[in-house]
């Protein structure tokens, strides 16, 4: 390998634990304000469980996809980068839709799993997951329309080619569905087994 492969590869590694990081930060700050909706997937998965106003849902979208490409803009300027430039990094093919459905899904599974049984845990949890699915997944782990979106609009090593946006995002939405389909299945059958062992404890404590 290289010495700029390497320093690229050093780059990446260093790029995703950062991103971990700093999602902990701004979950744990920005929660009490506006949930911390951050992911148009999520933000939509929320919604379809009733848990999200729909007429919400496409303001969010517009506000968070404007934040990440907001985000390219200040990144690059900071590197003395031109503003906004059309993404090249290749980024297609079933392998890479399937990462990205994965690396979804594991997210909703993570935040839903968070909020039924240590809501107090969610940053940690999603900043741990994104950082973990960077090493499991062969994409990367975008898992965020929005950020895909955005990096759209880099030709750094974090982007992709422009025309590979959409189905990143529809690998990634189908992702957010199958983990929200599975969350249900999962933490409503726990919780209805816990509702039962509560129910019996009441009748014997009453029959006492």
């Amino acid at each position: 390998m290289s010495f700029l492969a390497q320093i690229g590869k050093s780059c990446r590694l260093v790029s995703h634990r950062t991103t971990g990081a700093i999602l902990i930060v701004i979950i744990t700050i920005l929660g009490p304000i506006s949930g911390a909706h951050f992911n148009p997937a999520i933000t939509l998965v929320f919604a379809c469980r009733g848990e999200f106003q729909w007429s919400e849902v496409a303001p969010y979208v517009v506000v968070q996809c404007l934040g990440g490409i907001c985000g390219t803009v200040v990144a690059h300027l900071m590197f003395d980068l031109a503003p906004l430039t059309i993404g090249t990094t290749g980024r297609s093919g079933p392998s890479q839709w399937l990462a990205e459905a994965v690396a979804t899904f594991t997210l909703v599974l993570a935040i839903l799993g968070g909020i039924r049984y240590v809501p107090t845990a969610i940053p940690w949890l999603v900043g741990l997951t994104i950082t973990a699915a960077y090493w499991f997944t062969a994409s990367t782990s975008f898992a965020n329309p929005a950020v895909t979106l955005a990096r759209g609009f880099t030709t750094t090593f974090a982007g992709i080619a422009i025309n590979h946006v959409p189905a990143f995002i529809a690998a990634q939405l189908v992702g957010a569905a199958v983990g929200a389909g599975v969350s249900t299945a999962l933490f409503a059958a726990r919780h209805s087994n816990e509702d039962e062992v509560r129910a019996t404890s009441a009748r014997e404590s009453a029959s006492r």
